[in-house]
């Protein structure tokens, strides 16, 4: 059986995992649809919420920009997993103890105003649009490329799946799907690099392959000497080609800085991540589950930097000075979904890999690789078997899908929750509120479908942005709102305002209204739109306490309640002081 055969059955086989899952996980209440009752296992809520954070952009992307960034893509890698330590440490238990379902829920509580809940619940939708879209497009090349279909036709396969186990099983049918996307991505992603670390060097461990020396049988693969440790042999490549060496960088000191530091502080301040902390029975069961999470997470991590070095050495291997016309079968297969391409710039037939853009005519190199897809490519361009690369396509597919449905979730919970009940139509039944839930749900899905066709950008770079509005706008409200009673509601609206907007402002104007100015000449101080979200955290820090130092202090409800949330017990009742009686006791 072919690699499309095996794709077709093995994505079947997961889709139909999913979909019976969504069928028995269906949500009968808004309990079950918002937070599934509170009765994951925080094992299990661990491994959900793995899967809910290693979207496309970890599973398909990450080892993609590491292999083209070589030490500067490493800000991924410590961004994403120290935001899962911050995220343990600062924000889990108290936000569990909180007990309620959403980030805008916390926000117009401990603030006490509607107005807060919804700039709030704005900046979640803009933040979990931005972030769906990336996911969305994911799904989209996975289809055209192992599916044969079109990333069109991809994208709206995804709407579909997703839309079929959002709408029925709300956040409930969510974790348990989410649970078997991690058991299918986690394999998918583990098995190639284990095949690929013992071609080369020996050893099944690809953790320890990577910086281990070639073995004779890696020899005849690489066209270097066996014993040569990989990541010099690599580091020589590039540099014969004129690259600078993998293991060292190009960007600023103050630029990896930044974007490391942002993506840690979006990840804590992700809506989609933050409200699966509410799904576990108890406080401590909160913070649990945010250690299992990083276990299963590491688990990848640790991975895709040797998944990273295996993909581009085989890469340069496989194509630079080789003749195009016996160019290997997945340079061919990807041509067709143009993320691949080459140009025969000198007229010799031969493609060359060198430094620069390849649609640019003056640059020497000729071929153009999408960073997206080194990890999807990887298992065919090391030759391994075909079902081996149709589990990859899974595991991108589950990845994407996983955290697609939890960005959904927010989205849903955003309208119906917080604007129809909490704001417009309070006194509007559960069933109507579940009605609510699901509509909005379904409308997400095709706004979701939309950017996925028409993406801003590719699926890491959109990725990164959201981690960046997420910084700037959610994590100085909710870590104020915790940890200091003084914050007031004003303070709250106006650094909320203050830091999505220079944030989402800098990204546009450098990345789509003005691309050509969009290099380190012309950043200010140094730091490109990938890390301006740290700068607008500081700012949403700044404005939010000195609004607050000047305006009224909240209601002392309001301070009994930010006092209770640092105890990590278990609250006889929920601690949340209704906006009404605070509104009064002003």
């Amino acid at each position: 059986m072919g690699i499309l055969g095996w794709t077709w059955l093995i994505v079947g086989l997961s889709f139909a995992l999913y979909i019976g899952i969504a069928i028995w996980a269906k949500a009968k209440s808004t309990g079950d649809f918002y937070v599934a009752e509170k009765s994951i296992h925080p094992v299990l809520n661990g491994m959900a919420t793995g899967a809910d954070w290693m979207s496309a952009a970890s599973f398909i992307s990450m080892a993609g920009l590491i292999s083209f960034l070589g030490r500067d893509g490493s800000m991924y890698l410590m961004g994403w997993t120290g935001g899962y330590v911050l995220l343990a440490v600062l924000l889990a238990p108290y936000l569990r103890k909180y007990g309620k379902f959403t980030v805008p829920q916390f926000v117009g509580d401990r603030y006490y105003s509607n107005a807060a809940r919804i700039v709030a619940l704005l900046c979640a939708i803009f933040v979990s649009f931005t972030y769906v879209a990336g996911q969305m497009r994911g799904v989209g090349i996975v289809f055209s490329r192992f599916l044969e279909t079109s990333i069109n036709m991809g994208v709206v396969f995804g709407m579909a799946l997703v839309f079929f186990y959002a709408v029925l099983g709300g956040m409930k049918g969510i974790t348990y799907t989410q649970v078997a996307q991690y058991c299918v991505l986690i394999v998918a992603y583990l098995l190639p690099a284990i095949f690929i670390s013992i071609m080369l060097t020996g050893n099944p461990i690809p953790q320890l392959g990577y910086g281990s020396t070639v073995s004779p049988g890696g020899s005849e693969i690489l066209g270097v000497p066996a014993g040569t440790y990989l990541l010099q042999a690599l580091d020589n490549v590039q540099k014969d080609l004129g690259f600078p060496a993998y293991t060292s960088g190009i960007k600023s000191s103050i630029d990896v800085f930044m974007i490391t530091f942002a993506l840690m502080v979006g990840t804590a301040g992700l809506p989609h991540i933050i409200i699966r902390f509410f799904t576990v029975p108890k406080i401590r069961d909160a913070r649990s589950s945010a250690g299992w999470a990083l276990v299963f997470i590491a688990i990848l991590y640790t991975t895709a930097p040797a998944v990273s070095v295996f993909a581009k050495s085989n890469f340069i291997q496989t194509i630079n000075n080789k003749p195009y016309a016996s160019a290997p079968q997945w340079f061919k297969d990807w041509e067709k979904t143009k993320l691949v391409a080459w140009t025969d710039k000198n007229g010799d037939g031969i493609m060359n890999y060198a430094p620069g853009v390849a649609k640019v005519p003056t640059s020497k190199n000729e071929i153009h690789v999408d960073n997206d897809i080194m990890v999807l490519a990887n298992p065919q361009i090391a030759k391994l078997p075909a079902w081996v690369v149709a589990l990859v396509a899974a595991g991108g597919l589950a990845a994407a899908l996983s955290t697609a449905a939890g960005l959904l979730l927010v989205i849903s919970a955003a309208i119906s929750h917080d604007l129809m009940k909490g704001v417009l139509k309070p006194d509007m039944t559960e069933k109507q509120e579940l009605m609510w839930a699901r509509g909005a749900a379904g409308v997400a899905v095709l706004i979701a479908g939309y950017f996925g066709i028409n993406p801003p950008g590719f699926v890491a770079q959109v990725v990164a942005f959201a981690f960046g509005l997420a910084a700037s706008s959610f994590f100085p409200v909710i870590i104020m709102g915790i940890f200091w009673r003084r914050a007031t509601k004003e303070g709250a609206m106006a650094g909320m305002a203050t830091g999505i907007v220079f944030t989402a402002s800098y990204i546009i104007y450098f990345k789509f209204m003005n691309p050509a100015m969009n290099i380190p000449a012309h950043w200010w101080f140094g730091i490109s739109p990938e890390g301006i979200g740290t700068v607008g955290m500081l700012l949403n820090f700044a404005v939010l306490t000195a609004v607050s130092l000047a305006t009224k202090e909240p209601p002392r409800e309001v301070q009994d309640m930010v006092r209770s949330l640092r105890y990590p017990k278990e609250a006889e009742h929920p601690a949340v002081v209704p906006m009404a009686k605070a509104g009064s006791g002003r």
